[in-house]
């Protein structure tokens, strides 16, 4: 046994992929942005209609893409088109919402949002004005003063001013300015 490897053979599940000999390091090609030291996994165009990629980080990547406009140079008519083109390459996994398999919303709206709209019997896709007048009837309809002794419409009550601060306060953050 003397001067014998260690196989990776051993055990299961097998310790090593099938037809794999080196135990070499694996490459790893780096952002492109100067100075990460991150995996540069996702692909960008280095200009439009060009082969060229740079390789980001996902961080890299969003903010390079954040500006990117896919329809510079383009008519009116032909935007519309290639946006209906792309538009119909992903539709299936849109018309799942259909069908609820990725949950209620249009996915604009977090889980809590989500929530609250459900507190104030609201649908998903209801605007602030909407949420401010369901607040203010169920506010008025379950409020202690008008309800006194009544535990479940105090409870109810709080409910309500939550899921409406909840709502205000991604309101907020959307605009840019108090709701």
């Amino acid at each position: 046994m003397v001067g014998q490897k260690r196989s990776n053979d051993w055990g299961f599940p097998r310790w090593r992929a099938y037809g794999a000999t080196a135990r070499g390091a694996t490459k790893v090609r780096l952002c492109d942005r100067e100075g990460c030291n991150e995996a540069g996994d996702r692909p960008a165009p280095k200009a439009p209609n060009s082969k060229d990629r740079w390789y980001f980080c996902e961080p890299h990547a969003a903010e390079y893409n954040k500006n990117w406009n896919y329809f510079a140079g383009l008519s009116p008519e032909e935007a519309a088109r290639r946006a209906k083109e792309e538009e119909s390459g992903a539709s299936a996994f849109r018309q799942s919402a259909q069908w609820q398999w990725a949950g209620p919303g249009d996915g604009t709206r977090s889980r809590d949002e989500m929530r609250a709209l459900d507190v104030l019997e609201l649908d998903p896709d209801a605007e602030f004005k909407d949420v401010k007048s369901a607040y203010r009837r169920l506010a008025k309809e379950h409020h202690p003063d008008t309800n006194a002794g009544n535990r479940e419409a105090a409870d109810k009550f709080q409910k309500v001013q939550a899921a409406y601060e909840v709502l205000r306060k991604a309101e907020e953050r959307k605009t840019g300015k108090a709701a």
